[in-house]
């Protein structure tokens, strides 16, 4: 059963489109990613979503309800987590809780049970005194992601939640949703990490407010045409500008202290590429193809799009 569809779901702001027929669907029970760099469109799917804003046009319904004429039940199914969630700095841990459970009418009966399993789930036990603004990073964004579940949501939205902190933190925030998961919440998260793409069931990649690739991680690298090959050398910068120029029709980015190479003719490119960097007198460490990453495709996807676009 759908817990989320948009069906041509389009926000303009004067002249700029800022979404543009946006169609997806999301199963309950799944994490959904929505990937893409800043502009692509990502919070403003979220704020459609969510019923915060208006569509120009399209439709969408979430939990079994129209966002454009249900809005206030939406808001009793959801939890909604943006990039500037409100917490309160001056209040503690615990009072943040209490407030945001006043807010969504969260029943007494039962509250302090609840409050406390989102404490122990976010490990946030023994600080649940300390102030909001003196926690971490990683911390605070554990505290809002309790405080928007704390009324327990079917649909859980959460915008760019990692953005900005640490590496542990965000392993640590992605546990977390894996344990929502198996509790049936259903998941749409919007990130620019490709490697957390990788966690979500399905994903979409959002560019300049456009659908542009969707479905499971596995099948979207599918869609990268040609080989993708590694490259280690000496002088990977100097060799990159080398390669662009004498492999025309290939794409060639510097990831690293290594070079990705995509192209249609495999046999023909490790030689024009041996014959290259020989040429230059740069020394080759290894040559191979590999499988691509989220990252990879993404490039790739969009190389294609601007070639068409000049076409």
């Amino acid at each position: 059963m759908e817990a989320i569809r948009a069906e041509y779901l389009t926000k303009t702001f004067g002249k700029l489109t800022a979404l543009d027929r946006l169609t997806l669907s999301v199963e309950e029970g799944e994490i959904y990613g929505l990937v893409g760099p800043d502009g692509a469109g990502k919070t403003t799917t979220m704020r459609l979503l969510t019923a915060v804003m208006d569509a120009t046009s399209g439709d969408a319904w979430v939990a079994g309800h129209d966002v454009e004429h249900e809005a206030e039940a939406i808001k009793d199914h959801i939890g909604y987590m943006s990039q500037q969630f409100g917490l309160y700095p001056d209040l503690s841990v615990q009072e943040n809780l209490d407030f945001y459970a006043d807010i969504y009418s969260v029943p007494r009966r039962g509250r302090n049970e609840k409050m406390d399993q989102l404490l122990a789930f976010s490990n946030l036990t023994p600080f649940k005194k300390r102030l909001a603004g003196n926690l971490s990073g990683g911390m605070k964004q554990k505290l809002g992601l309790a405080c928007a579940l704390i009324h327990t949501p079917k649909v859980l939205f959460l915008d760019e939640p990692t953005n900005g902190v640490d590496p542990v933190s965000r392993r640590d925030f992605w546990r977390i949703l894996y344990q929502l998961l198996r509790e049936g919440v259903t998941i749409f998260v919007s990130t620019a990490y490709l490697d957390e793409a990788e966690r979500c069931n399905r994903l979409g990649l959002l560019h300049q407010g456009r659908m542009i690739a969707e479905g499971a991680p596995n099948e979207v690298k599918k869609l990268m045409p040609g080989v993708l090959l590694e490259v280690r050398c000496e002088a990977p910068r100097k060799a990159v500008r080398l390669l662009r120029e004498r492999l025309p029709g290939a794409s060639v980015s510097l990831f690293g202290n290594s070079m990705h190479v995509t192209a249609s003719a495999r046999e023909e490119t490790l030689e024009r590429i041996k014959d290259t960097l020989a040429s230059e007198r740069i020394e080759l460490h290894s040559l191979r193809e590999i499988a691509p990453s989220l990252e990879d495709v993404f490039v790739s996807v969009l190389a294609a799009r601007k070639e068409t676009a000049h076409v």
